[in-house]
């Protein structure tokens, strides 16, 4: 089983439904986590981003040319350099942020010989934004940055460079780690695990025995008297 389902909905993550949301509630639990302080989003199409790849797979045998085939980002948390962050004079929880982020992706291509390859690189951009960054407090706060990428469309260049059209989605967060005190319903209930098992047959069974018009109600079944 999984928190998906179990019959132990009180002691489980999920949605709250009607007004049953303080049931239950029993400790004021202090958890340590980040608070998000100011976060933004910019979603933007690249074109003409060269890259080079490295760690390619597999590393020798190889035909050129090669044929793009696609590219991603291999993970949302992306890396932030060069930050500079420049207090704002008229308002004080507010700064200028200057920052490159760099995306790590992989990208798939066939070489010339049909045989499949992929490698490493890594797109980077350019941020200069306003943030709230909070009053001063003993407590630092910390900038990072999540990345989503994707490309369909590339083309070879060489020595192992493409040329990439990408959808990119950057998020710049300011965060800070603290306790906060939150109501809570105790801890969750951890359901054993299932194991997989293909049943074959379920999908057939579940079928009604003939066929429903679509977008149609079914109609009530007749009783004893015709009716």
């Amino acid at each position: 089983m999984s928190f998906s389902n179990n019959c132990k909905s009180d002691k489980i993550p999920g949605p709250i439904r009607g007004n049953g949301g303080l049931n239950g509630i029993c400790e004021r639990a202090c958890i340590q986590c980040d608070k998000v302080i100011d976060m933004c989003m910019r979603q933007e199409s690249l074109e003409g981003i060269s890259v080079t790849l490295t760690d390619v797979v597999p590393a020798t045998g190889l035909t050129q040319p090669y044929t793009f085939v696609s590219a991603a980002s291999t993970s949302a948390q992306a890396i932030i350099s060069d930050l500079i962050v420049t207090p704002i004079s008229d308002d004080p929880c507010s700064s200028r942020v200057q920052c490159t982020i760099s995306v790590p992706i992989q990208v798939s291509f066939v070489d010339a010989a049909g045989v499949r390859g992929v490698g490493s690189a890594t797109v980077s951009v350019t941020r200069d934004v306003v943030l709230h960054t909070s009053a001063p407090s003993v407590m630092p706060y910390s900038i990072v940055a999540s990345a989503s990428l994707y490309s369909a469309k590339g083309t070879y260049a060489s020595d192992n460079t493409f040329t990439l059209t990408a959808c990119l989605t950057t998020i710049l967060k300011v965060i800070i780690q603290v306790q906060l005190l939150v109501p809570s319903y105790g801890y969750c209930y951890i359901p054993p695990c299932q194991d997989f098992n293909e049943q074959v047959c379920d999908g057939v069974f579940d079928l009604p025995l003939y066929p429903q018009e679509c977008g149609v109600e079914p109609r009530c079944k007749c009783n004893l008297n015709g009716n």
